[in-house]
């Protein structure tokens, strides 16, 4: 039954409030299922045209099919307003994960039929269960042909178990669904006609916000530039009520007063927009434009209060990378933002909202950046929002972030768990592949038709790359999920890249019979007519040492055979780097360049005599 929704600001004193997360794997249907709940709460009109997926409104989220950015809407269900929140589901990102459920009381866990808990199912719940959330447990998607909803659910409360739930927390209502076809049951077979099994469990199973006593205090969960409004704080209020132009003081994580301003705004979700509202109330989750200092993890409270409320501690940085100015011949030629200050400020405001990233300068390197984060995609995510933005770059190629043992003086390195799905044909290879990199084989059970499911612990510079090497093994076939596991001693050398590089001697635009006469020294990254410069790395050598080539040099004509008459080049297809392929397959000496038209890769050193000096150099060290 479709309930009326109005988006006229209304008090809501005289309405109860319930406060959720949407949590779940990646693509286990977490934005599908707001989606539906948007839909039939009556949030927009049934002639209304919104576009799928409404939640992942940045284009690089629509692009790549996943949620990168927390997301909060508001819809209206028997006379109560359901904050719901949008979380991401890959484990770079579970920086956002981790914020968003210490402003909500209750959660949805979205689970597969199929596939079943995965690595951050695992890691989302163990968040929600610490911080004593009592989970709804959806099982989404029964409505496909290999759905197993009873093995399921065993594995649910079996994961439940293992993350130390307590007997509440093991008593989770089940659901039983399809969110693409828009309803949910606590019976498998249905009925199968809307959502409002879904809307009254949590009006039922969710406690309303706990409203604690005193004047205003809220802690800023997320952050966001707005180029009306300025900065802006959202979270949830925990005592009192603020008013728009009302004064607000904003206190650090250790009761450091940042500063004192004025609140401009106060915004509330409403359906599909965040609306200005005359008043921010306890238990509410409000947004607050105004302060110019506050970030993520102050506590913004009336001017009379100086305690700050406690911020859950943020897993740390795993993978970390020098993000360096573009000081290549091609500098400034296709992007608009090439200095080094200009990077640092786009870099140090990315920080402030994205507690996950640490942005730290390099000593001794006044235009190099060291970039910390959880790990690949969400660097590479960083490095194509800035490249749309109009930036031009460096980047060196990723490293993992050591710790030293207290007690031993050890080097420890992260350690991920790490499963994949694939044919049995294949699982040798991969298991083989693995154990080259220093994993550790833990699991190995069938999971379907012909397939096999392997669980291992892996350290996580031997996953740098690992993903597009999987893919050539399996024939595509495969399906890699990551998550961090632990800190653990340093596992030992790990091979790095067999071949050597291609390099180019000079600089100009490539010629195609000079890359048809160079094919038999290995592949090649670029296509006739592209730009390059001496120290670019064109192509990858057969053999395991760099070598220069000129990709320049044309076809001699002499006046006894005319140009028209020479055999047609046919070139084999060069390969395509892409942005996270690129960063992978770099060594230590090469960077990649990166800018809005373009993906290079070159040599750290352009000039060839620096190189040989430095390569001199490593090799007096090591005897």
């Amino acid at each position: 039954m479709r309930r009326s929704f109005s988006f006229i600001d209304k008090s809501v004193r005289h309405m109860s409030l319930r406060n959720i997360a949407i949590i779940a794997h990646v693509d286990h249907g977490k934005t599908t299922l707001i989606d539906r709940l948007l839909a039939q709460s009556g949030a927009f009109r049934d002639n209304q045209k919104v576009a799928e997926r409404i939640m992942d409104s940045n284009d690089l989220e629509r692009e790549r099919g996943i949620t990168i950015l927390a997301k909060a809407t508001s819809i209206e269900w028997n006379d109560t307003r359901i904050n719901i929140v949008d979380t991401p589901g890959h484990a770079d990102f579970g920086g956002e994960v981790e914020r968003i459920l210490n402003m909500v009381d209750g959660a949805v866990l979205l689970v597969d039929a199929a596939e079943g808990p995965m690595p951050q199912t695992k890691f989302v719940l163990g968040k929600a269960l610490k911080i004593g959330l009592k989970p709804i447990v959806a099982i989404n998607k029964i409505d496909k042909h290999d759905e197993r909803h009873v093995e399921v659910v065993n594995e649910v409360f079996d994961l439940f178990a293992a993350l130390d739930a307590s007997d509440e927390q093991l008593d989770f209502p089940i659901l039983y669904g399809s969110a693409k076809d828009g309803w949910m049951s606590d019976k498998p077979g249905g009925p199968k006609q809307t959502m409002a099994p879904l809307f009254d469990l949590v009006l039922e199973h969710v406690p309303e916000p706990a409203i604690e006593d005193g004047p205003f205090r809220m802690l800023a969960t997320t952050i966001e530039a707005n180029p009306f409004l300025g900065r802006v704080l959202t979270g949830r209020v925990r005592s009192g009520s603020i008013r728009a132009n009302q004064t607000a003081r904003a206190l650090s994580r250790d009761g450091k007063v940042i500063e004192t301003g004025r609140a401009s705004k106060i915004l509330a979700f409403r359906g599909l927009e965040r609306q200005p509202i005359d008043e921010g109330i306890a238990g509410d989750i409000i947004s607050i434009a105004g302060l110019t200092k506050a970030t993520v993890a102050d506590t913004i409270c009336d001017p009379a209060l100086s305690e700050p409320i406690e911020a859950q501690p943020i897993d740390p940085p795993t993978l970390a990378m020098s993000f360096r100015i573009n000081d290549g011949p091609l500098a400034g030629t296709e992007g608009s933002k090439v200095q080094s200050r200009v990077i640092r400020e786009r870099l140090m405001r990315e920080a402030e909202g994205n507690v996950a990233l640490q942005i730290t300068d390099v000593p001794g390197e006044a235009d190099t950046f060291q970039v910390s984060g959880r790990g690949e995609l969400q660097l590479a995510i960083l490095i194509e929002t800035m490249r749309r933005e109009g930036f031009e770059l460096t980047v060196g190629r990723p490293r993992v972030v050591m710790r030293k043992d207290e007690a031993t003086g050890e080097r420890l390195e992260p350690i991920e768990e790490v499963i994949i799905d694939v044919d049995e044909e294949y699982s040798g290879a991969v298991v083989q592949k693995l154990s080259e990199r220093r994993a550790e084989l833990i699991d190995m059970r069938p999971s379907g038709t012909g397939r096999q499911r392997l669980v291992l612990y892996a350290p996580t510079r031997g996953l740098i790359g690992y993903n597009s090497e999987l893919l050539s093994d399996t024939r595509g076939t495969a399906i890699m999920n990551r998550l961090f596991h632990a800190y653990a001693p340093h596992a030992g050398v790990i091979a790095a890249r067999h071949t050597g590089a291609l390099i180019s001697n000079s600089a100009g635009v490539a010629v195609a019979y000079a890359l048809w006469k160079l094919e038999d020294r290995g592949p090649m990254f670029i296509e006739p007519g592209a730009k390059v410069y001496a120290g670019m790395v064109v192509g990858e050598h057969t053999r395991g040492n760099d070598l220069e080539i000129n990709v320049l040099k044309g076809k001699q004509l002499t006046n006894i055979r005319a140009a028209g008459k020479d055999d047609a080049v046919q070139l084999t297809p060069p390969i395509k780097m892409t942005l996270e392929k690129a960063m992978a397959y770099i060594g230590d000496d090469e960077l990649v360049e990166i800018t809005p038209q373009s993906i290079r890769l070159r040599k750290r050193l352009l000039d060839t005599h620096e190189r040989k000096r430095a390569s001199r150099a490593a090799a007096e060290d090591v005897a």
